[in-house]
């Protein structure tokens, strides 16, 4: 097979989105393509836009994995996806398969399969969630994808659901769940401590990780952490999102924001942290959860959407909505109530039912069947 696969967001600012897309894509290089050749795109779509998608987005000297070279600038970029030339499948490398890892659904394929990763449907569940260009353009993608899809790759169960619930006419045999898999691994040499995070205690702070956005519920945490009474400092790691600009005059004492943090920063915070803390919303996976087990940090998070599925038994669950209740589970694990090192060896040993190497395999079974099977009649493409 030759697949065109999607790395736009795979850059060093990536998210949930990007790291998806770069496990993968680097189990896959490990198995050589298990005899397959790839095209990577290093910008896909009309709507995301990495500045430094020539140079920061994934790359490898590999033969079997070849770079195209992306458009000059953005405007370039959404004229070349959005309204696709004549013969597109030429332009973008004759593809037998294309797949998409960003929200956007490619238009324009003529002989190409197309396989779509499906995050979630935050944006519907609640639109005050994400500004109003993101709900557009997530809508728009998933959307086609329910009408264009050959097989879509959803990251968890719920997801999945979820998606079936909202387009019942997409036929759900052609849906297969495949979870991410954590980038960490507590069989590697401890990190050092980061220089800025010198003053914080091993096993003396709280921790929660992710893009400052509404849906993580950073308010509420602050709330629970206020009413908690905890003498251990609460660590919010996590890049700028959006619509919460005002989080900061909302910041008491103790609390840490510390911006993006890079892969070895956040590693030493896991590994250290008295607890990981992550009282979300809605997820579609919840990838920081699968992180934090994997490097033994003890859990408490949300019991909705996705995370019961990540998390198992592995972790104390609670009500996102009710900042008493997340205050509860601190002060319970705090004072022994609850031992941190039972959460911790759950948690280890959920983790471990996730690994990249079992979903690329998964992953190449997809493949071979999208080109197996016969493309569905959609009213395609155009």
């Amino acid at each position: 097979m030759k697949i065109g696969f999607d790395v736009s967001q795979t850059g060093a600012g990536k998210a949930g989105c990007g790291f998806y897309a770069d496990g993968l894509i680097r189990t896959l290089e490990a198995l050589d393509g298990a005899g397959n050749d790839f095209l990577l795109y290093p910008a896909f779509g009309d709507v995301f836009w990495d500045p430094l998608c020539a140079t920061a987005t994934y790359a490898t000297d590999n033969p079997r994995f070849r770079r195209l070279k992306p458009p000059a600038s953005f405007e370039e970029s959404q004229r070349f996806w959005a309204k696709p030339q004549a013969d597109f499948d030429a332009h973008i490398g004759n593809p037998d398969l294309v797949h998409s890892n960003n929200f956007f659904c490619p238009r324009g394929l003529k002989k190409a399969r197309l396989v779509y990763t499906l995050y979630d449907l935050s944006f519907l569940a609640d639109p005050s969630w994400s500004t109003e260009p993101n709900r557009v353009g997530c809508l728009d993608g998933v959307f086609r994808a329910s009408i264009s899809a050959d097989w879509i790759v959803a990251i968890s169960e719920y997801t999945r659901r979820h998606f079936l619930e909202t387009f019942p006419h997409y036929r759900a045999e052609r849906m297969r769940v495949i979870h991410p898999a954590s980038r960490y691994s507590l069989d590697a040499p401890d990190p050092p401590l980061p220089e800025r995070f010198g003053h914080l205690a091993r096993s003396g702070f709280w921790l929660s990780a992710g893009s400052i956005e509404p849906r993580k519920n950073h308010r509420r945490l602050l709330e629970a952490y206020t009413r908690s009474r905890s003498p251990m400092p609460l660590v919010l790691a996590g890049g700028k999102g959006w619509l919460t600009d005002d989080l900061q005059r909302d910041v008491g004492p103790g609390v840490e924001l510390t911006g993006y943090v890079t892969d070895a920063e956040l590693e030493w915070l896991y590994r250290n942290c008295f607890a990981f803390l992550y009282p979300s919303l809605f997820e579609g996976f919840g990838m920081p959860v699968l992180e934090a087990m994997t490097l033994g940090a003890p859990v408490i998070c949300s019991n909705t959407t996705s995370l019961p599925e990540v998390a198992g038994p592995a972790a104390l669950p609670v009500d996102p909505m009710d900042a008493g209740a997340i205050a509860d589970a601190m002060q319970r694990l705090a004072s022994g109530e609850i031992g941190r090192e039972v959460l911790r060896n759950l948690g280890v040993r959920q983790a471990a039912a996730f690994s990249w190497e079992a979903s690329a395999g998964k992953l190449l079974e997809v493949y071979g069947e999208c080109l197996r099977e016969p493309r569905i009649d959609w009213p395609r493409r155009g």
